[in-house]
């Protein structure tokens, strides 16, 4: 069993890094788009990503049994990684894309695009996952790749959550004509214009401290309400005017107004490029090595019986469908509590390259606990723990950021375990298929993994859609938004434990510990030997 060269590692790990600039962007910023500049009622969001995830799921069983029976020069796997390089790229921009349609065409389009982003990605990510099974055949290198993969995949959610929010304030920036008249110590009149008609601009002040109020109250904001800026829609050559509180010695450049549908449909339109270009290096750098017995005959039938009755492929497919709601929520809620809670969007950005500095130590230290205290275990004392102090942000309130940021991490820190361990348990339940049955279906075992990643993201969706929705949110009414700040709040902290701790509750029954793992690597290597 040859130890994997340190090019081929990287050069793996690169592929789950273009995978989350794709994964880290929609599941971090693509509700906030939808919501606050799309447009769309967070409940139909939370019921599209429901829907959709669940029958994209369902599309993941279907490329598993398609890359198991894909023969070609260069393999089973690897050639679908080349194949949706660059379609990836595209439909993750087509999902950051605001054309100018009613309201129902804005669903259908959501919808259209949607289903087709998760389509490319499903195979995109299923032959990648299972690649990391046919690499090598042994389930301690295995876990050291697992480590690798992820380090790759925290480093691509750093880039796009760390560089995002500064991609759409630089793309954004509409260069507006401000005029600022101190009315006292701390009010002033602020006037803005622009040259040409913009939809949906956002103003606040660089700090996020001001409270912004109409001079005279709009058609959209009629209570008018003093909020952490506004979302409005400009004429050119209008003049819009504000009378803004809360900060001394404001200045022209202490205002920033900035388009977001054009800021964020540039900065995805630039992070896909990359996405496209690390997917052609994975597949370049990479080889499978384990093959399916020479005996072995291709028969559906078979390979969906001996999945079900796979236990611990069961109990993974539960472990990693409540892992990922968890995260997803923690993910696809942090934008909004920064921007509507702490009213500082740009500080989620800092936030977040935190906490994927946490994950990319949490992956790195993964291998060497998972040799000492077992997979099994170690994956249960990382969910209580990770659980139990991210509901401690429950008690942070806007000026506790020092708090915020070290629960955050500290949290993360352990969840960046979940998805370490897990790919590399799936490979061990491919493992466990074949001592048990004397046949492999790898791809099918790691679609596994690619379904619970997106129902769970689905079902993280609609609770955030569902909670919000209960506390009236609406992303382009200011009045409305703060006066859904209890459930952002909920989001954040203690609604996302609970999950952890019904996870931690069912990996205990997972049967494969690390003497059960020694014993089924060294019978399958002997049987491999003699079949050559």
């Amino acid at each position: 069993m040859e130890k994997l060269a340190l090019k081929e590692k990287i050069g793996y790990a690169l592929g789950d890094g273009a995978a989350n600039i794709a994964w880290r962007g929609v599941a971090t910023f693509l509700f906030i788009f939808y919501t606050d500049v799309f447009g769309i009622n967070p409940a139909a969001v939370g019921v599209l990503m429901l829907i959709a995830r669940f029958g994209d799921g369902i599309i993941d069983i279907v490329m598993g049994v398609i890359c198991d029976r894909t023969n070609s020069k260069y393999g089973k796997f690897r050639p679908w990684i080349l194949w949706t390089a660059i379609p990836l790229g595209i439909t993750l921009s087509l999902l950051f894309t605001s054309p100018k349609f009613g309201p129902t065409g804005k669903i259908v389009y959501a919808y259209a695009t949607y289903l087709l982003f998760f389509f490319v990605y499903t195979a995109n990510n299923i032959p990648y996952g299972a690649l990391m099974a046919v690499m090598t055949p042994d389930d301690k290198e295995r876990t050291s790749l697992g480590s690798y993969r992820m380090v790759g995949a925290f480093t691509g959610g750093m880039v796009v959550q760390g560089a995002l929010l500064f991609l759409v304030l630089h793309f954004g920036n509409i260069n507006p004509v401000i005029a600022i008249d101190k009315l006292d110590s701390k009010n002033y009149e602020v006037t803005v214009s622009t040259e040409k008609e913009v939809k949906n601009v956002n103003i606040k002040t660089r700090h996020g401290i001001a409270l912004f109020a109409w001079k005279e109250p709009v058609k959209s904001d009629t209570l008018n309400v003093p909020t952490h800026g506004k979302s409005f829609s400009m004429e050119a050559q209008k003049k819009y005017s504000f009378i803004v509180s809360g900060e001394e010695n404001l200045l022209a450049k202490d205002i920033t107004i900035i388009d977001q549908k054009r800021g964020y449909s540039n900065a995805i339109y630039l992070l896909s490029v990359f996405l496209s270009l690390f997917l052609m290096v994975t597949f370049a750098t990479t080889k499978e090595r384990v093959q399916p017995p020479k005996e072995q005959k291709t028969t559906l039938g078979r390979d969906l019986k001996d999945l079900v009755r796979n236990r611990p492929w069961i109990i993974l497919l539960v472990i990693g469908l409540l892992f990922n709601v968890y995260n997803s929520i923690k993910q696809g809620i942090v934008v909004i509590y920064f921007s509507h809670y702490l009213h500082n969007q740009l500080l989620a950005a800092s936030y977040m390259v935190g906490l994927m500095l946490a994950s990319i130590a949490g992956a790195m230290i993964t291998s060497p606990l998972g040799k000492r205290f077992g997979k099994r275990n170690l994956f249960i004392y990382a969910l209580i723990f990770s659980g139990v102090v991210n509901a401690l942000l429950v008690f942070c309130n806007p000026n506790n950021l020092t708090a915020i940021f070290t629960i955050g991490i500290i949290s993360e820190f352990a969840a960046a375990i979940f998805p370490t361990l897990f790919f590399a348990m799936l490979g061990d339940a491919a493992d466990y298929s074949e001592f048990k049955n004397g046949r492999r279906a790898t791809g099918l075992v790691y679609s596994a993994g690619s379904f619970a990643t997106k129902f769970g993201g689905g079902i993280a969706g609609a609770i955030i859609g569902f909670v919000l929705a209960a506390f009236k949110y609406n992303g382009q009414d200011a009045a409305a938004i703060q006066g859904a700040v209890p459930g952002i709040i909920m989001l954040m902290s203690w609604i996302p434990t609970i999950i952890t701790i019904l996870a931690a509750g069912v990996m205990t029954l997972y049967p494969l510990n690390q003497k059960k793992m020694d014993e089924i690597t060294i019978e399958l290597v002997n049987r491999r030997a003699q079949a050559q």
